[in-house]
Protein backbone atom coordinates (compact mmCIF):
# COMPACT_ATOMS: atom_id res chain seq x y z
CA UNK A 1 0.00 0.00 0.00
CA UNK A 2 1.26 3.10 -0.83
CA UNK A 3 0.96 6.48 1.57
CA UNK A 4 1.26 10.13 0.78
CA UNK A 5 1.88 12.31 3.95
CA UNK A 6 1.62 16.02 3.28
CA UNK A 7 4.22 17.72 5.59
CA UNK A 8 7.81 16.36 6.43
CA UNK A 9 8.00 18.32 10.11
CA UNK A 10 8.36 16.49 13.30
CA UNK A 11 5.03 15.10 14.04
CA UNK A 12 4.58 14.05 10.47
CA UNK A 13 8.39 12.49 10.27
CA UNK A 14 6.96 10.42 13.88
CA UNK A 15 3.83 9.28 11.58
CA UNK A 16 5.91 8.61 8.71
CA UNK A 17 8.70 6.62 10.73
CA UNK A 18 5.67 4.36 12.37
CA UNK A 19 4.38 3.41 8.81
CA UNK A 20 7.55 2.49 8.04
CA UNK A 21 8.75 0.34 9.85
CA UNK A 22 4.73 -1.15 9.64
CA UNK A 23 6.24 -2.24 5.56
CA UNK A 24 4.05 0.38 4.28
CA UNK A 25 5.42 2.67 1.39
CA UNK A 26 5.71 5.84 2.01
CA UNK A 27 6.00 9.46 -0.44
CA UNK A 28 6.29 12.56 1.58
CA UNK A 29 5.19 15.80 0.08
CA UNK A 30 6.19 19.17 1.85
CA UNK A 31 6.83 22.93 0.63
CA UNK A 32 9.92 24.50 -1.12
CA UNK A 33 10.98 25.84 2.02
CA UNK A 34 10.13 24.07 5.08
CA UNK A 35 10.12 26.12 8.34
CA UNK A 36 10.66 22.66 10.84
CA UNK A 37 11.88 23.69 14.05
CA UNK A 38 12.84 20.31 15.38
CA UNK A 39 15.11 20.00 12.41
CA UNK A 40 17.34 17.01 13.81
CA UNK A 41 14.22 14.58 13.62
CA UNK A 42 12.38 15.93 10.47
CA UNK A 43 12.39 14.00 7.26
CA UNK A 44 11.78 17.95 6.00
CA UNK A 45 15.85 18.73 5.91
CA UNK A 46 15.82 16.50 3.10
CA UNK A 47 14.40 18.85 0.87
CA UNK A 48 17.06 21.43 1.73
CA UNK A 49 20.11 18.97 1.88
CA UNK A 50 19.14 16.29 -0.59
CA UNK A 51 19.16 13.59 1.88
CA UNK A 52 18.72 13.49 5.42
CA UNK A 53 18.48 10.09 8.44
CA UNK A 54 16.22 10.01 11.67
CA UNK A 55 16.69 7.39 13.90
CA UNK A 56 18.16 5.53 11.47
CA UNK A 57 15.52 5.88 8.55
CA UNK A 58 17.45 7.50 5.09
CA UNK A 59 14.93 10.17 3.47
CA UNK A 60 15.83 11.50 0.26
CA UNK A 61 14.62 14.40 -2.04
CA UNK A 62 13.60 13.07 -5.54
CA UNK A 63 11.96 15.02 -8.93
CA UNK A 64 10.42 11.94 -10.47
CA UNK A 65 8.48 9.02 -10.42
CA UNK A 66 11.31 6.98 -11.52
CA UNK A 67 13.52 8.53 -8.85
CA UNK A 68 10.98 7.80 -6.02
CA UNK A 69 11.14 3.51 -7.69
CA UNK A 70 14.65 3.74 -7.26
CA UNK A 71 14.31 4.68 -3.06
CA UNK A 72 11.48 2.53 -2.35
CA UNK A 73 14.12 -0.52 -3.83
CA UNK A 74 16.69 0.70 -1.63
CA UNK A 75 14.38 0.80 1.66
CA UNK A 76 14.61 5.05 1.50
CA UNK A 77 11.86 7.36 2.48
CA UNK A 78 11.41 9.47 -0.94
CA UNK A 79 10.44 13.47 -0.24
CA UNK A 80 9.68 15.85 -2.86
CA UNK A 81 8.34 19.64 -3.11
CA UNK A 82 4.40 19.61 -4.29
CA UNK A 83 2.79 21.87 -2.33
CA UNK A 84 -0.84 21.53 -3.90
CA UNK A 85 -0.06 17.61 -4.39
CA UNK A 86 -0.33 17.01 -7.42
CA UNK A 87 1.62 14.04 -7.57
CA UNK A 88 -1.78 12.52 -5.88
CA UNK A 89 -3.63 12.28 -8.71
CA UNK A 90 -0.79 10.61 -10.66
CA UNK A 91 0.55 8.20 -8.14
CA UNK A 92 -3.43 7.52 -6.84
CA UNK A 93 -2.18 6.61 -3.28
CA UNK A 94 -3.78 3.91 -1.00
CA UNK A 95 -3.67 6.22 1.69
CA UNK A 96 -3.04 10.22 1.89
CA UNK A 97 -1.86 12.01 5.43
CA UNK A 98 -2.12 15.40 6.09
CA UNK A 99 0.65 15.98 8.67
CA UNK A 100 1.39 19.83 7.65
CA UNK A 101 -0.08 20.98 10.93
CA UNK A 102 -1.39 24.19 9.48
CA UNK A 103 -4.46 24.44 11.99
CA UNK A 104 -6.39 24.93 8.42
CA UNK A 105 -7.20 22.73 5.55
CA UNK A 106 -5.04 23.39 2.93
CA UNK A 107 -6.55 21.32 0.08
CA UNK A 108 -6.96 17.65 1.29
CA UNK A 109 -10.06 16.26 0.26
CA UNK A 110 -11.52 12.53 0.42
CA UNK A 111 -11.01 11.99 -2.99
CA UNK A 112 -7.17 11.87 -2.54
CA UNK A 113 -7.31 8.40 -1.52
CA UNK A 114 -9.58 5.93 -0.49
CA UNK A 115 -8.60 6.75 2.77
CA UNK A 116 -8.22 9.78 4.06
CA UNK A 117 -6.61 11.03 7.41
CA UNK A 118 -5.66 14.15 8.95
CA UNK A 119 -3.94 15.72 12.23
CA UNK A 120 -5.30 18.00 14.53
CA UNK A 121 -7.50 21.25 14.15
CA UNK A 122 -8.78 22.56 10.68
CA UNK A 123 -10.51 19.39 9.33
CA UNK A 124 -14.01 17.40 9.48
CA UNK A 125 -13.97 13.55 9.98
CA UNK A 126 -16.44 12.19 7.26
CA UNK A 127 -16.47 15.04 5.92
CA UNK A 128 -13.09 16.57 4.67
CA UNK A 129 -11.43 13.25 5.37
CA UNK A 130 -12.39 9.88 7.29
CA UNK A 131 -10.75 10.17 9.96
CA UNK A 132 -8.80 13.34 12.07
CA UNK A 133 -6.33 12.90 14.57
CA UNK A 134 -6.48 14.53 17.81
CA UNK A 135 -2.72 16.35 18.20
CA UNK A 136 -3.46 18.31 21.61
CA UNK A 137 -1.30 16.81 24.53
CA UNK A 138 -3.32 15.29 26.86
CA UNK A 139 -5.67 12.59 27.68
CA UNK A 140 -6.81 12.75 24.25
CA UNK A 141 -3.96 12.95 22.31
CA UNK A 142 -3.92 10.39 19.73
CA UNK A 143 -7.76 9.93 19.68
CA UNK A 144 -9.28 8.43 16.56
CA UNK A 145 -12.15 10.82 15.63
CA UNK A 146 -14.59 9.35 12.87
CA UNK A 147 -17.34 12.02 13.12
CA UNK A 148 -16.94 15.79 13.78
CA UNK A 149 -13.65 18.01 14.82
CA UNK A 150 -10.00 17.94 16.77
CA UNK A 151 -10.08 20.42 19.29
CA UNK A 152 -9.60 23.65 18.25
CA UNK A 153 -5.93 24.94 18.59
CA UNK A 154 -5.22 27.37 21.44
CA UNK A 155 -2.30 28.66 20.27
CA UNK A 156 -0.90 27.80 23.61
CA UNK A 157 2.54 25.43 23.33
CA UNK A 158 2.27 22.42 25.48
CA UNK A 159 3.60 22.28 29.31
CA UNK A 160 6.67 20.87 29.41
CA UNK A 161 7.78 20.67 33.36
CA UNK A 162 5.59 23.89 34.18
CA UNK A 163 6.50 25.86 31.07
CA UNK A 164 4.20 26.59 28.29
CA UNK A 165 4.64 29.70 26.52
CA UNK A 166 7.97 30.84 27.43
CA UNK A 167 9.81 27.63 26.44
CA UNK A 168 9.16 28.67 22.43
CA UNK A 169 11.27 31.73 20.76
CA UNK A 170 9.54 33.83 18.58
CA UNK A 171 10.80 36.35 16.27
CA UNK A 172 10.94 40.03 17.35
CA UNK A 173 11.02 41.15 13.63
CA UNK A 174 10.92 40.58 10.08
CA UNK A 175 13.87 39.56 8.72
CA UNK A 176 16.64 36.85 8.17
CA UNK A 177 17.50 34.73 11.41
CA UNK A 178 20.98 33.28 12.32
CA UNK A 179 21.42 31.15 15.15
CA UNK A 180 24.66 31.28 16.96
CA UNK A 181 23.43 27.93 19.41
CA UNK A 182 23.19 24.23 18.37
CA UNK A 183 20.49 22.56 18.57
CA UNK A 184 21.13 20.71 21.98
CA UNK A 185 22.87 23.42 23.44
CA UNK A 186 22.35 24.62 26.88
CA UNK A 187 20.93 28.07 26.89
CA UNK A 188 20.57 30.33 30.20
CA UNK A 189 18.07 32.17 30.37
CA UNK A 190 17.83 36.00 28.42
CA UNK A 191 20.76 34.55 26.92
CA UNK A 192 21.37 35.57 22.93
CA UNK A 193 20.26 32.52 20.81
CA UNK A 194 20.53 34.28 17.57
CA UNK A 195 19.69 37.43 15.32
CA UNK A 196 16.64 38.34 13.22
CA UNK A 197 18.98 40.69 10.84
CA UNK A 198 20.60 42.86 13.47
CA UNK A 199 17.71 41.93 16.62
CA UNK A 200 18.88 40.18 19.51
CA UNK A 201 16.70 37.25 19.43
CA UNK A 202 17.01 35.63 23.83
CA UNK A 203 15.10 32.78 25.27
CA UNK A 204 13.18 33.21 28.30
CA UNK A 205 14.02 30.32 29.80
CA UNK A 206 17.03 28.14 31.29
CA UNK A 207 17.13 24.51 29.37
CA UNK A 208 18.50 22.70 25.94
CA UNK A 209 17.45 24.41 22.98
CA UNK A 210 15.39 21.86 21.20
CA UNK A 211 15.25 23.61 18.11
CA UNK A 212 15.86 26.28 16.25
CA UNK A 213 14.60 27.18 12.32
CA UNK A 214 17.17 27.14 9.37
CA UNK A 215 19.50 29.48 9.27
CA UNK A 216 18.92 32.29 6.58
CA UNK A 217 14.85 31.60 6.75
CA UNK A 218 13.00 34.67 6.11
CA UNK A 219 10.72 35.16 8.84
CA UNK A 220 7.60 37.27 9.88
CA UNK A 221 7.33 39.44 13.37
CA UNK A 222 5.67 36.61 16.14
CA UNK A 223 6.90 33.47 13.97
CA UNK A 224 7.68 30.34 15.46
CA UNK A 225 12.02 30.14 15.43
CA UNK A 226 13.10 28.07 18.58
CA UNK A 227 12.13 26.07 21.01
CA UNK A 228 13.86 25.18 24.73
CA UNK A 229 13.27 22.40 27.02
CA UNK A 230 13.11 23.26 30.36
CA UNK A 231 14.78 20.10 31.43
CA UNK A 232 18.52 19.60 31.48
CA UNK A 233 18.67 15.96 31.09
CA UNK A 234 16.97 15.59 28.33
CA UNK A 235 19.63 16.45 25.84
CA UNK A 236 19.61 13.43 23.83
CA UNK A 237 15.61 13.66 23.12
CA UNK A 238 16.94 16.22 20.73
CA UNK A 239 18.16 13.97 18.31
CA UNK A 240 15.00 11.47 18.71
CA UNK A 241 11.71 11.76 17.45
CA UNK A 242 9.48 13.10 20.46
CA UNK A 243 6.37 11.08 22.46
CA UNK A 244 3.85 13.54 20.51
CA UNK A 245 5.27 12.30 17.37
CA UNK A 246 5.21 8.24 18.48
CA UNK A 247 1.68 8.59 19.18
CA UNK A 248 0.31 10.49 16.28
CA UNK A 249 2.20 7.69 14.49
CA UNK A 250 0.89 4.75 16.20
CA UNK A 251 -2.23 6.63 16.47
CA UNK A 252 -2.60 6.71 12.32
CA UNK A 253 -1.30 3.41 11.78
CA UNK A 254 -4.12 2.20 14.31
CA UNK A 255 -6.73 4.46 11.91
CA UNK A 256 -5.00 3.02 8.52
CA UNK A 257 -6.12 -0.65 10.15
CA UNK A 258 -9.47 0.59 11.74
CA UNK A 259 -10.30 1.86 8.01
CA UNK A 260 -9.46 -1.31 6.26
CA UNK A 261 -11.01 -3.65 8.59
CA UNK A 262 -14.49 -1.29 8.03
CA UNK A 263 -14.27 -1.19 4.69
CA UNK A 264 -14.06 -5.18 4.42
CA UNK A 265 -16.91 -5.72 6.70
CA UNK A 266 -19.05 -3.01 4.46
CA UNK A 267 -17.75 -5.20 1.49
CA UNK A 268 -15.65 -2.42 0.03
CA UNK A 269 -14.42 -4.38 -3.22
CA UNK A 270 -11.31 -1.93 -3.63
CA UNK A 271 -10.21 -2.31 -0.04
CA UNK A 272 -10.55 -6.26 0.14
CA UNK A 273 -8.42 -6.52 -3.36
CA UNK A 274 -5.54 -3.91 -2.12
CA UNK A 275 -5.06 -6.87 0.87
Amino acid sequence: MLVIIRGGGDLATGVAESLYLAGFKILILDIEKPSSIRRTVCFSEAIYDGRTKVEGIKCQKVFSKEEMQLCWNKKIIPIMVDESGEIIKELKPDVVVDSIIAKKNLGTNRSMAPITIALGDGFEAGKDVDIVIETMRGHNLGRIITEGRALKNTGIPGEIKGVSKDRVIYSPEVGRFFSIKKIGDIVEKNEIIGFVDNVEVRGKISGVLRGTIRDGYLVKKGMKIGDIDPRLDEKENCFTISDKARALGGAVLKAIFYKIMKEKKDGNTYIENTL
